[in-house]
C-alpha cells in the first residue's frame, strides 16, 4: 500500500485539503449514521435480532447493515491518511507525533465518558466502560505518534503486517494466556476486562488491526503528493486489486476469516454467506472487502465531485463534530418516537434498561425516514460548525 512511483518526481504538497478525502469521510459519516439510526430505531435491534443471519434476514435488512461496514476501515484509513497529509503541509514530526498523541488521548476519554453516556446510554454508569469505534481511533493515534519518527517504508510494513498476520493468532485464546489475559483482548481478541472494584472494560474494537489500518493509511499518503491522473490511476489499479484479493481469498477459505462460507439452499443466502466476514476484530477478509472499495471511490472522487455529492464535504470536514452530535440526537429522536407511539421510552435509557415493549420498535422505512431527517438536522449544524472552524484557528478546535 505504501509503494508509489518513483519515476515521478513528488511535487509539493497540496496547499488546501482534497476535496476526495472529505467526501468520501462524509460519505462514511452518513452510512455510519444509519446504522446507528437502526440501532435505536428498527424492532429487530429492540428485539435482539442479527440483521446478518442469513437465514432469517431480508435482503434490504442485510445491505442496510452490511453497507454500514465500510464505515469504520475508511474512517481509519483516512485518519492516518490525513495525519500524513497534515505533515506534508509543513507540520514538524515532533508537532505532529505531539498532537496525535494528545488527539488520541482526548478520544478515549470522549469515549468512555460523553459517548456512552450522552449518546449510547442516556445515564451515568460509571462501572462499565465501552470500547468502540472512538477508543480504537484513539488508541490507533497513540500508537501513530510513535511510528511516525520512523521512515515512512517501516510504517508501511508495520501497518501491513498488523492487517495481513492477525489472524495467525486466531486460535491463541485468553484464558491459555494467563495473566496477560487483559491484554490479549484489548489488543486482539475483544470481550469483557475486569478491571476490580466492579470496574469493566467491554472491548468491542480491539487495536491490533485498527492499530494496522491507520498505519497503512499514513504510508499511503505520499501517493495523494502526486498529480490527479497519478493517482488516479493507482487508487482505481489498487482497490480493484484489493477486492479481487477478497474474492480469492474468501473463496479459498484457507485463511483470513475464522467464519469459513458454505453453500446454501438459496443463492442469496450463499451471497450472504460469503460476504458475512467478521468484523470484530476485523479480519483480513473483512479488510479487504471494505478498504478495497473505498479506495476504488475515492479514486472516483479524485477526479471530479458530482455537485449533488457536495453536502458530503460539510460532514467530512467537521467529523468529530459530526460524530459526538449525532449519536444524542438520534438517540433523542427515537425517544421522542417511543413515547408518542407507546407511552414510555425507558428502555432507552442505560444498559440494564427496561424490557421493551413486545412490538417495539419500527419497520425499515421508518428508520430510513428518521435516518434522513437526523441527517439533514446534522448538516446545518456541521455546517456551522465548519463555518466557525474556517473563521477561527484556536488549536483546541482541531481536537473535534
Amino acid at each position: 500500500m505504501a509503494a508509489v512511483p518513483v519515476s515521478t518526481p513528488v511535487p509539493a504538497p497540496p496547499a488546501a485539503r482534497l476535496d476526495s478525502i472529505d467526501a468520501l469521510r462524509g460519505l462514511v459519516m452518513v452510512l455510519m449514521a444509519l446504522d446507528h439510526t437502526r440501532d435505536f430505531f428498527h424492532f429487530g435491534a429492540t428485539q435482539g435480532y442479527d440483521p446478518l443471519d442469513y437465514h432469517h434476514t431480508t435482503p434490504a435488512l442485510f445491505f442496510t447493515r452490511w453497507i454500514t461496514h465500510f464505515c469504520a476501515p475508511t474512517f481509519i484509513f483516512l485518519a492516518g491518511l490525513g495525519a500524513f497529509l497534515s505533515g506534508a503541509r509543513g507540520k514538524s514530526r515532533r508537532e505532529l507525533s505531539w498532537f496525535l498523541l494528545t488527539r488520541g488521548l482526548w478520544l478515549v476519554l470522549l469515549e468512555i465518558t460523553f459517548v456512552q453516556w450522552a449518546g449510547w446510554s442516556f445515564a451515568l454508569e460509571w462501572q462499565i466502560h465501552y470500547a468502540n469505534v472512538i477508543w480504537a481511533i484513539g488508541w490507533s493515534m497513540v500508537a501513530l505518534a510513535a511510528l511516525v519518527h520512523l521512515p515512512i517504508r517501516a510504517v508501511g510494513a508495520i501497518g501491513l503486517v498488523m492487517i495481513a498476520s492477525h489472524n495467525v493468532f486466531d486460535r491463541v485464546t485468553p484464558d491459555s494466556l494467563g495473566a496477560l489475559a487483559p491484554l490479549w483482548r484489548i489488543l486482539h481478541e475483544g470481550g469483557r476486562v475486569e478491571l476490580g472494584g466492579g470496574h469493566v472494560i467491554a472491548t468491542g474494537y480491539p487495536l491490533v488491526p485498527w492499530i494496522g489500518v491507520m498505519a497503512a493509511g499514513y504510508a499511503f499518503g505520499p501517493l495523494l503528493l502526486h498529480p490527479t491522473r497519478t493517482r488516479h490511476t493507482f487508487l482505481l489499479r489498487l482497490g480493484f486489486g484489493l477486492i479481487a484479493a477478497f474474492v480469492v481469498l474468501r473463496a479459498s477459505n484457507l485463511y483470513g476469516d475464522t467464519r469459513p462460507w458454505t453453500g446454501q439452499s438459496k443463492p442469496l443466502q450463499t451471497l450472504y454467506a460469503f460476504l458475512d466476514c467478521r468484523k470484530y476484530p476485523p479480519s483480513l477478509c473483512y479488510l479487504l472487502m471494505t478498504l478495497g472499495p473505498a479506495l476504488v471511490v475515492l479514486g472516483l472522487l479524485d477526479r471530479r465531485l458530482p455537485p449533488w455529492l457536495q453536502p458530503l464535504l460539510c460532514f467530512g470536514r467537521v467529523p468529530m463534530f459530526f460524530y459526538l452530535l449525532h449519536l444524542p440526537l438520534l438517540h433523542g429522536l427515537a425517544v421522542l418516537a417511543a413515547q408518542l407511539k407507546w407511552g414510555r421510552a425507558d428502555w432507552l435509557f442505560g444498559t440494564d434498561a427496561a424490557k421493551p415493549p413486545v412490538d417495539a420498535g419500527f419497520g425499515l422505512v421508518t428508520t430510513y425516514a428518521a435516518w434522513g431527517l437526523g441527517i439533514a438536522l446534522l448538516f446545518f449544524a456541521c455546517r456551522w460548525f465548519a463555518e466557525i472552524k474556517r473563521r477561527n484557528r484556536s488549536p483546541w478546535l482541531r481536537y473535534f
